[in-house]
């Protein structure tokens, strides 16, 4: 979920030692300690990942907890865990290899190789590719060589499974001990051949501590389904706190390398809820930011919300 806003890109750069504030440029369209950087109720402390941008979409770091208010179901909360933490992370490639995407292929090939440039030794990675139906072709693995051996071939043709292979390559990533879990979703968007709906995705993604971000290549929609595309990926993405990022053909690489990045400078927000009953309740998050002066008014991407526990 995300304040009013959109999504040039260049590589973040590191914090400095005295945590300036800084901004990086970010894609069009788109830390000292904490336990987990996803959003999680762990006892009654909920940790929530929050990535910022500024109204050119540039990546906003160095702030303090002050910078940031935090509302559950609209009361706000006292932020007691702040972390800008870079750590290993686990990542499933969702890949798609539907007949829609034809000369594309190429293309989207290149997003492994860019996000592989920023990769640690440390970091896991998986492979689900999907036409008609989704496949794992990589289990996780540190060697991201694996996967890129499997996309070089692939090759495009039938329908387009795609709700399918997120519930495949979310089940494949929550294997991962990281505590940073992503799906990195390459498509030119719709889906016409999965069992599961979005609103059964939504829901099982609801209960997950994984982001999903989305690069969407897109062209002229030539079904209901393919025009559906955008707003799909989009819903899907903003729910975990993710995003898609909107490319052509030239930006994918850099959109690829700013994702990774992104992944690895996230702020972590930890508060404990007050009044919270364990009656698994589902909790709605909202996060406002506070710019420090000097700067313009600032976005913030974060999860929607979580549940509460139950006794």
């Amino acid at each position: 979920m995300s304040l009013p806003g959109s999504a040039a890109i260049a590589i973040a750069l590191a914090l400095s030692c005295h945590a300036q504030v800084e901004i990086q440029p970010r894609p069009r369209r788109p830390s000292p300690d904490a336990p987990r950087p996803n959003l999680r109720v762990d006892t009654n402390l909920v940790l929530v990942p929050v990535s910022v941008t500024d109204p050119m979409n540039r990546s906003v770091t160095g702030l303090e907890p002050e910078n940031f208010r935090v509302f559950d179901n609209g009361l706000e909360q006292t932020i007691s865990r702040f972390s800008r933490d870079d750590e290993p992370i686990a990542v499933g490639f969702l890949f798609d290899t539907s007949g829609s995407m034809g000369g594309m292929l190429d293309r989207s090939r290149t997003a492994t190789r860019a996000f592989a440039k920023s990769a640690n030794p440390e970091d896991e990675f998986c492979l689900v590719t999907f036409d008609s139906s989704a496949r794992l072709l990589t289990p996780l693995t540190r060697d991201i060589g694996e996967v890129e051996n499997q996309i070089l071939f692939s090759r495009s043709h039938g329908w387009t499974a795609l709700l399918d292979a997120i519930l495949l390559g979310l089940a494949e990533v929550r294997k991962s001990k990281q505590n940073k879990r992503a799906l990195l979703l390459i498509s030119d968007g719709g889906d016409n051949n999965s069992r599961y709906s979005e609103k059964e995705v939504r829901r099982v993604l609801q209960e997950a501590d994984v982001l999903i971000y989305a690069i969407g290549i897109f062209g002229r929609a030539k079904s209901p389904e393919e025009a559906e595309g955008p707003a799909l990926m989009n819903r899907i993405a903003e729910s975990t706190g993710g995003r898609l990022f909107n490319a052509d053909w030239a930006e994918i690489p850099d959109i690829a390398r700013a994702i990774s990045l992104e992944l690895r400078n996230r702020y972590v927000l930890g508060f404990y809820p007050r009044d919270l009953k364990p009656d698994g309740r589902y909790h709605r998050l909202q996060v406002k930011m506070v710019s420090p002066r000097g700067l313009p008014p600032l976005q913030a991407h974060w999860r929607s919300g979580y549940y509460a526990p139950v006794q």
